[in-house]
């Protein structure tokens, strides 16, 4: 019986399993290709083979351990970079299991490896001042300026993601009555998302310059292409220098177009709006995923403080009466 090759089992992974059977979205597939172009690279490198010339057994745990270590040490990925390029190559190896049983104990080694724990640490965000300030950094004078000004309005007022702002097309705004827009989320979920007056307004205007058919992209880039998720990072990155001149609580912090959609979510907390909603809103899989603004929240906590009340009751401090329980206690 004949053994696939590394390279056969590669392309059958990706077109059979991501396009054919999972029907995985761009972003997955562009994550687990950039992943396996750096550890083909990599593992080339190591053994003095050309990518298509590896074998399944080269790519062991040993030699997938020391690539992880190469993309935090070499690389300065954060761990939780190398965990998802890890499973990336676990879901590969599944594949190879089911479909090579005689690589199934290879593959069981690499399946094992455990993911790396790191730090959570609490989400960033922009208060309403410095929101207010970036939207109002865009030279609207100009029609990169306005667009950029629709783009970031939108992003402030509605939490989306990078990845579903680049792909909104024109028709996906409704203005009419119950104005919202829509959007293809994470997990192929739809969802519509309700737009306030004054967003409304600068939506009216932007479509009214954009002029474009219903599926050209919402945000054209001055070719008229569609905007790339790079592209929206440095239009964020680019306006909060701009607007760190007239807010300087803005200097110094990290900006991303995923920090806006923290700022959404934050701003609806503020305003009182329950956490389930804001799970709704942000397209959320579990409400748990929301609390995280919650814990990052001290405007909450400092309210949460003032109610409560200091305690009547004096408490004294337990003295052990036996000398046994009183080495014990000092130990």
């Amino acid at each position: 019986m004949t053994v696939m090759t590394l390279s056969a089992l590669v392309q059958k992974f990706f077109t059979d399993k991501l396009y054919t059977q999972m029907e995985a979205s761009p972003h997955t597939i562009s994550s687990y290709r950039d992943t396996f172009r750096l550890l083909l690279k990599f593992a080339g490198e190591k053994t003095g083979k050309a990518p298509t010339m590896l074998s399944v057994n080269d790519l062991d745990a040993e030699m997938i351990g020391v690539f992880l270590d190469d993309i935090e040490n070499v690389r300065k990925n954060a761990a939780r970079s190398r965990n998802t390029r890890l499973a990336a190559i676990r879901s590969f190896f599944r594949f190879v299991a089911v479909h090579e049983p005689a690589y199934m104990l290879h593959c069981q080694r690499i399946l094992s490896m455990p993911s790396k724990r790191y730090v959570k640490r609490n989400v960033e965000f922009l208060d309403a001042l410095e929101m207010q300030a970036l939207l109002n950094a865009p030279d609207c004078s100009t029609w990169i300026g306005r667009r950029d000004h629709a783009v970031l309005t939108i992003a402030l007022q509605t939490g989306l993601r990078a990845s579903e702002l680049v792909n909104l097309q024109c028709c996906d705004i409704v203005l009419e009555t119950g104005a919202h827009v829509r959007c293809l989320g994470k997990g192929r979920k739809l969802r519509a998302t309700p737009l306030r007056r004054e967003t409304i307004g600068a939506m009216k205007t932007w479509l009214k310059e954009r002029c474009g058919s219903d599926h050209d992209p919402l945000f054209p880039t001055m070719r008229g292409d569609k905007m790339s998720r790079d592209a929206l990072e440095h239009l964020v990155k680019r306006h909060m220098k701009t607007a760190s001149r007239s807010c300087s609580s803005l200097i110094g912090k990290r900006i991303s177009p995923h920090i806006l959609r923290h700022s959404t979510a934050m701003d609806l907390l503020h305003h009182g709006v329950d956490q389930a909603v804001i799970a709704l809103w942000l397209g959320h899989e579990s409400i748990e995923t929301t609390q995280v603004y919650i814990h990052a929240d001290m405007t909450l906590k400092e309210k949460a403080l003032a109610k409560m009340s200091n305690p009547s009751v004096k408490f004294g401090r337990y003295k052990p009466d036996d000398k046994l329980l009183s080495f014990l206690e000092n130990l």
